[in-house]
Parts: structure tokens; sequence; C-alpha cells
């Protein structure tokens, strides 16, 4: 078993994996670290990864990437709109507001989920891993953005189980970068915490994270983002500006057109990359559209002036998650710049501008968060053992709980998990109910949240349940903040307290420490020891009557079991026509091959051992297989692609089976006459009879095998041989049984005299010894 890593992104996607040496970064089958977060459906199969975005340009209403920036959001989100207008592919509405995605597949349109096509992503990832790690891969952390809400990450969690693969956590992005960062460091001041600063700038979006780190400790103080600013904005800037002068240079409108569209956002992200090291790039694109070829050209500061408004939005989450931590500039020891679109010089410049000092690059952009998810993975997996190192995390949103008779916190807003709360994290309520009540889980700040995203999280039925004195009962709820950072009802126990006299009657107790069931609702710290359900205890004259009850949980927005256990085997039935396709393939590649192959050694290995009919009908068979296949038979089963390489080897076996036993004849001839050469020296040591019944096999072998190979000799290669290698080594069998049976019975019963002689010394060394 193996423990690995996933970073996500929403342009690609690295593996980290966890070896007896350290952590390394695995490489896909165009030996590439980075595998493109890309599905594409063809006709009758899927491409995924690098596969997927080879077929891209081809095929972009099929193609569906950038999955990461609608998983979990609801269509009519703005934001979501405004992505949903650059992506090729169909979309619609679904019955609960979600994204639905149209594909055209085996002649029908298909309708997935974005939880659907991450499975997809995250299957094909994980048959990446096993294949280089040529073992079973379970265990898995996956990065996540630190904004994603609670069905955000239970979506990815859905979309990890389609695939097969239990995630041990989802870990922020910058979570993961500062572990990596920590853990192997060394030189952190013993007198107090160090402050480091993570900035990630990804395609998508950029995350910011202020962590205090201690030896063996790491501690996020906050987080703050902008989810809509990242490296693809910087492209959209240059996108803009060729499209503009593409239009007045050459008459072109490239938003017309879908894939001149791609190809130029493609040619605008290359350039971006050169200006990171130029002062100025140009830009060629052959045949963009309407047959004309572009050229364009710009000079980097040029490209800063039209990315200002973006260098700014980047001091914005920098300043909230400097102001959230608590410190001040001062109190900062390093800036870390990370993410794929960090690369650009102006940001490092903003950045230096705004923390008075420059960042550091000192961990590697694009795999920091994989490596970190990995070493995380070792950390909590029982596979590997991993020096003491505490990690923890702190959730950017505020979450509070409500009830059917107000908010349950001691703060009025209901909060009852702020904001920075470090997570995982448990806190029981102790509520006064008398029967089923329910519970919401809502985000209480929608400030701190994305654009457009719905305060609602879950909704938690508790019970039914029945008692018989609602004065003295309390329940006590259990509301986890789990490793995932999603907020649960983990259980709920009724606790029933009853005191009795000396003649056996009850007497109702109160409990004056209880607040108010009307008003709000105690919260405690600590938990409390588990006991079976419905038991019933009796300790100094007072019985206390304990009992769990159900706790039913509806996400808003998320899948059911129902919908989990359908995506599931439809995942299924994608893996069996993708393995069903590319053994066709495979068969029709196989059937080609013999063609080119079989034509070839007719010309020159097989030329002797076929006759003029034989060369004729099988030329003519290949020939007519070879239009076959470039006509009608260029989309067949597999089946039939089998049958048709079966008929040829019919033709063809023959004469390569005379090919061969040529060669195997040489050999099996050598092996049988060095056989009767020792077995005629092997026999100076037997008696008279016994070697000449060796010496008589050994000639008739030799005489049977000369005859036979004079006529052998006397007919053509191209006809059947009368002497087959197989039954040379058979002749040869028999010999070596022959021998070996007279040889082993002189062996087995020595003569009388022998005896008579041995018994003979035997005595006379008696009588030396005596």
């Amino acid at each position: 078993m193996s423990v690995v890593g996933f970073d996500i992104g929403n342009e690609n996607c690295v593996i980290g994996v966890v070896k007896q040496r350290g952590i390394d970064v695995l490489l896909n089958d165009e030996s590439n670290r980075e595998t493109p977060a890309v599905v594409s459906f063809g006709e009758k199969q899927r491409f995924l990864g690098a596969a997927g975005a080879a077929s891209a340009t081809m095929n972009p209403k099929s193609t569906i990437s950038q999955v990461k920036r609608i998983i979990g959001r609801k269509f009519r989100d703005p934001s979501v709109q405004q992505d949903l207008r650059s992506f090729p592919f169909q979309t619609s509405e679904g019955p609960d507001g979600g994204i639905l995605i149209h594909l055209q597949y085996l002649g029908e349109t298909h309708t997935f989920t974005p939880v659907q096509i991450l499975a997809m992503l995250l299957a094909h990832l994980k048959q990446i891993a096993e294949k280089n790690l040529e073992a079973a891969v379970s265990d898995c952390v996956i990065g996540i953005p630190c904004y994603f809400t609670d069905l955000q990450r239970r979506d990815f969690l859905h979309a990890a189980e389609i695939a097969g693969l239990k995630p041990l956590r989802l870990m922020h992005d910058c979570t993961a970068t500062a572990l990596g960062y920590g853990i192997y460091k060394t030189d952190f001041p013993k007198s107090g915490p160090s402050h480091v600063v993570f900035v990630d700038i990804g395609q998508c979006d950029t995350q910011v994270a202020v962590a205090s780190f201690e030896p063996g400790h790491m501690k996020i103080l906050s987080h703050a983002f902008d989810s809509n600013l990242g490296g693809r904005d910087f492209d959209e800037v240059l996108f803009r500006y060729f499209a503009s002068q593409f239009t007045e240079k050459y008459n072109i409108d490239v938003y017309s057109n879908t894939r001149a569209s791609i190809r130029l956002r493609q040619a605008c992200e290359k350039l971006k990359k050169v200006l990171s090291a130029n002062p100025e790039a140009p830009l060629t694109i052959e045949c963009l559209m309407d047959e004309k070829d572009v050229k364009g050209f710009i000079k980097r500061e040029d490209f800063e002036k039209l990315s200002s408004d973006l260098l700014e939005r980047i001091r914005i989450p920098c300043r909230k998650a400097l102001e959230d931590s608590g410190l001040t500039v001062d109190k900062i020891h390093v800036v870390e710049l990370v993410g794929s679109g960090s690369r650009i010089p102006s940001i490092a410049r903003v950045l230096a501008s705004l923390f008075g000092r420059e960042p550091s690059r000192t961990v590697n952009a694009s795999e920091c968060v994989a490596r970190g998810c990995a070493l995380q993975c070792a950390m909590l997996s029982p596979v590997f053992r991993v020096r003491e190192y505490e990690v923890q995390d702190a959730l950017p949103f505020s979450i509070g709980f409500l009830s059917n008779e107000g908010p349950i916190s001691t703060r009025s807003n209901g909060v009852l998990f702020p904001s920075g709360h470090p997570f995982p994290s448990l806190k029981i309520l102790t509520l006064h109910r008398h029967s089923t009540f329910h519970l919401e889980a809502f985000y209480a700040d929608l400030n701190e949240l994305p654009p457009g995203t719905s305060p609602k999280i879950s909704s938690f039925m508790i019970g039914p349940f029945q008692v018989s004195h609602p004065e003295t009962l309390k329940i006590k709820v259990k509301v986890q903040l789990n490793l995932h950072g999603i907020v649960t009802v983990e259980s709920a126990r009724l606790i029933e307290n009853h005191r009795y006299d000396s003649r056996g009657s009850a007497h109702v107790t109160s409990d004056k420490m209880e607040i108010d069931n009307h008003t709000s609702s105690e919260v405690a710290n600590d938990v409390e020891d588990s006991h079976s359900a419905a038991a019933d205890e009796t300790k100094m004259g007072k019985a206390i009557r304990r009992q769990d009850l159900p706790v039913t949980e509806n996400v808003y927005g998320g899948m059911t079991k129902e919908e989990l256990s359908q995506a599931q085997e439809k995942e299924l039935q994608l893996v069996r026509q993708d393995i069903k396709v590319e053994q066709t393939k495979d068969k029709k590649n196989l059937l080609e091959s013999y063609v080119y192959e079989t034509r070839n050694k007719l010309l020159n290995t097989y030329r002797s051992f076929a006759s003029e009919l034989e060369k004729e009908g099988i030329s003519r068979n290949l020939l007519q297989t070879e239009e076959w296949l470039y006509e009608d038979g260029d989309d067949e089963s597999e089946k039939v692609y089998t049958e048709k390489l079966e008929d040829l080897k019919k033709l063809v076996d023959p004469i390569e089976n005379r090919y061969k036993d040529e060669e195997s004849r040489v050999e099996a001839t050598r092996g049988l006459l060095n056989r009767i050469v020792e077995y005629r020296m092997a026999v100076g040591s037997l008696p008279a009879t016994e070697r000449d019944a060796v010496i008589s096999e050994c000639n008739k072998a030799e005489q049977w095998l000369r005859e036979k190979t004079q006529q052998q000799d006397s007919l053509p290669k191209n006809t059947d041989p009368i002497l087959w290698s197989s039954e040379i080594k058979r002749k040869g069998d028999a010999l070596d049984a022959m021998c070996k049976h007279i040889m082993r019975s002189k062996v087995s019963a020595p003569r009388p005299e022998d005896s008579m002689e041995s018994d003979h010394g035997n005595k006379q060394d008696d009588m030396r010894a005596d």
C-alpha cells in the first residue's frame, strides 16, 4: 500500500508520493510531472489528462477543463455564469440548482455533474500512481483551496469515493505548502515562533496564509483569498489585447470562433511565461481562423500597465491575512511566493513593497502542495513512520448553529465556530428538548465567503424520542468540525435524571445551572464518556437513563446515497467501455502490423519456404485485408479484428512453421548426435552384454537419423518437411530412456562374485583390526 498526495489544480494536477528516502513527484505517461486537469469525450471513449488536452482543440465542445471552478457551485451564481460563458461545453441548471454538463458520447447526449467529472480525473491520477508505484493506491490527502465551502469539500470526498480513493484529509493548499516548508527546516529560533506568509497565486485564485513555526509545531494564524484572481486573468489581459489587434489588423473576430479562442489563449499563456524572463516577446499563430496567419508583439512594461488593476488586487488578501493574524509587518520573518501564476516579476515587486522584503522562492512553486499533501498522508497513515510534527489549521469562515428556538451559542450572532477557529474541533451542546427537534448549520458572515455563496450548510433532525418526565432530561449534542473542515453532528444523546426516596417513588430534580432552553444553551468544550444506548445506572439514590438518539442529516445541494451509488455504477460502465475500446484498438493495430510484417517476410525471410501458389494467395489476402482496414473495417468490433487475424494466420502458419522448423531441426539433429557420442563414450566400464546393448541402440538412432535426413534434404523447402524437429527430439528422448534403463540395471544388480569379493575384503579388515 502506498500513500500519495494530490494537488488538483484548475489547469494541471500533480501527484506526490512518499518513499523510504523522501517525497517524490510521479511522472505521467508522457514523462511530465504535471498532468492536465482535462476530461474529453470522444465518440466511443474518454480521453483523460494529457490525452484529453491533446484532443481539446479538435473536440472542444466535449472537453471539460477547469472543473475545480464549478464543483459545488450554483448555476445561477454570477461568478459561475461568467466562467460558463468562457467554457465551450454545454451546461444547464440541475434540479437542486447545481450545474449539469451535457456531452455527446456513444451517439447520445449524456449528462454529468462536476462531481462525476472530478471523479474521472481522480481515477486517472490514481491509475498513474498505481502504474508508477506498481502497488495499489487508496489512502491519500487531497489539496483544496481554503475558500472551499462545506458543500465543495463534501463533493471532493464524493468524487474521491467514486474514483476508489480513501482521503485521509482534505488539506488547504497553503497549509500543505507550509507543512512541506516547516518540517524540513531546522534553523527556526527557539526563543519564539517564526512567522511566515505564504502567497499562492494559482491559475484561477490567490490564497494567502500566515503561519507560525516552532520546533515540532506549525500553526496557521489566518487565511485570506481572492477566488477570482489568478494566472488566467493575466492570460485574459493578453488575450483581449491581441484579439483587439487582430480585429483591426486582420479583420477577424476571435471571439466568434471557439477553436481560435482556445488556440489564442494557449499562445497567450506561453507568451506570459516568455515575458517573465524577457523584456519583450512576439506572438505568431499559423492559420488562426479564416485561413489567416497572425503575428503580434508586446513589451513587458506594456503588459504590466494592462495588468495594473490585477496587481493591485493582490494586495487585498495579503493585507487581510496580516490583519486577521494579529501581526504587524515587522513581525513577519519570511514571505514565500508559490503557485503556477507567481512567476510574473511585477507580482514579486508588489509583495516586496507591501511586506518590506523580497519574497523567497525556496520551495517548488508547482509541486509544493502535492508534496505537503503526501507528507500529511504519511503522517496520518499507519504505513509510514514520520517524526512527530503537529499541524494546526484554521477555517476562514464563521459557522453558526440555529434551532427552532433561536441561535445556539453564547454569542448573540449564533456563531459556534468563529473565523480562524482551529480544526478538527469538537463541541458539546447541552439542550433541553422533549421531542424531535431540528438544528441548522450556516455561515454567519457572508462577507467572509466567496461572492455568490449561499449561507446555508446543512440541517439535522434529531429524534424521534419519547420521555416520561420532560422536566428531568437534557440532550447532549456533539458537533464536530472534522479534519476535512466539514461541520456535522456526530451524535446526540438523551440523559434523564430521577431521584428515589426510601419508598422507591421518583422525585423530579431541577438543575439550577442549566440555562433556559428558550433563550440559549450551554456550550461545553469537554467530551463526556460514552455509554451504551438505553443504559440505566443507579448511583447515590439517582437513576440516570442514557439513550442514543438518531440523527438525520440533510446537506443542502449535496449528493444522496442513491445518487452516489448511481455515479459509482456509471463510472464503472465508462471504465468498461474505455477498456473495450482500447482492446479493440490493440486488436486492430495487431492486425495491421501483421499485414505489413507478413508482406515483408514473404518477400525476404519466408521467400524460400512458400510456393508460388501460396505466395499469390497470401499476398492477395493481405491486400484485401489492408484495403478493408482503411475502408469498411476502420471501425469494427474486437471480435471481427480477431477473426480476420486468425484467418490470415491459417494461411501463413504453415510457411512460418517450415521456416522455424528448419533452424530447430538443425539444433535437434546436433543434440541427438551429441547424445549418441556421449553414450558411446560412457559404456567403456560396462560389462560386454550391457555395452553391446547401448551401442546397438546408438547405432539404430544414428541410422534412423541418417536415412531421415537424406530424405528431408531431397525435398524442396517450400513443402512440409517429412522430418520435424519435434520428431528428432522424441527420438533423442527414447534413446535417453533406453540407455539409462540399461545402465541403471547394471548399477542396481551387482554380480555375485563382486559381493563375495566385498565380503572377503571386510573380513580382512576385521582381522587387521584385531
